[in-house]
């Protein structure tokens, strides 16, 4: 499968673009970025230096991926969605060397118009509901939704949200609470 990059979009020398992966209307992807195979990147996208993203990663319109963000395979970002990349920034104060890093696990799903405040981790297949501001760690399954964002409770990896039983309805699998984490039953 090959390469798609739309005349429109802007991808600077030295990108590094994974096969299968397509580029959309009005994007730019900066030089020292790095995306995996089988990505899309939608209309009006922007990848900052030094991101690093993962396989099969889908990244919907009008979403900036920042210096310091680092999205594993299998992440779903939302139309709309915000990363930020420093936690007081002002106009007139350079604060480029203090840049914090946000780790998006795998298979993490964030909705539309959330907010991702920069420095923090996202713990795998964790979901982040539409509109919520994600101010600190998540863990992994976590439902996340609010403002600021408060769990309110697990999810599977097919992004079901589990009832008590902590067995997901559409795939079967089963689930177990330990140490406040959810993880699959062994």
């Amino acid at each position: 499968m090959s390469t798609y990059i739309h005349e429109s979009a802007i991808v600077d020398e030295g990108a590094k673009i994974g096969k299968g992966s397509k580029i959309w209307h009005f994007t730019h992807v900066m030089g020292t970025s790095e995306m995996g195979k089988n990505c899309v990147l939608g209309q009006n996208v922007f990848v900052g230096n030094k991101v690093k993203i993962g396989n099969n990663v889908k990244v919907q319109n009008n979403v900036s991926l920042y210096e310091g963000v680092i999205c594993e395979d299998d992440v779903f970002l939302g139309p709309s969605m915000v990363f930020t990349n420093v936690i007081n920034p002002r106009s007139s104060v350079n604060r480029k060397e203090e840049f914090k890093k946000t780790w998006v696990k795998k298979g993490v799903s964030i909705g539309a118009n959330a907010t991702i405040v920069c420095g923090i981790t996202l713990g795998e297949y964790c979901f982040i509901g539409a509109g919520a501001v994600v101010t600190q760690n998540v863990k992994p399954f976590a439902l996340m939704v609010g403002v600021p964002a408060r769990q309110k409770g697990w999810v599977s990896r097919a992004g079901v949200i589990l009832t008590d039983t902590l067995v997901c309805p559409e795939t079967g699998e089963e689930y177990e609470i330990v140490n406040e984490l959810l993880k699959f039953k062994v």
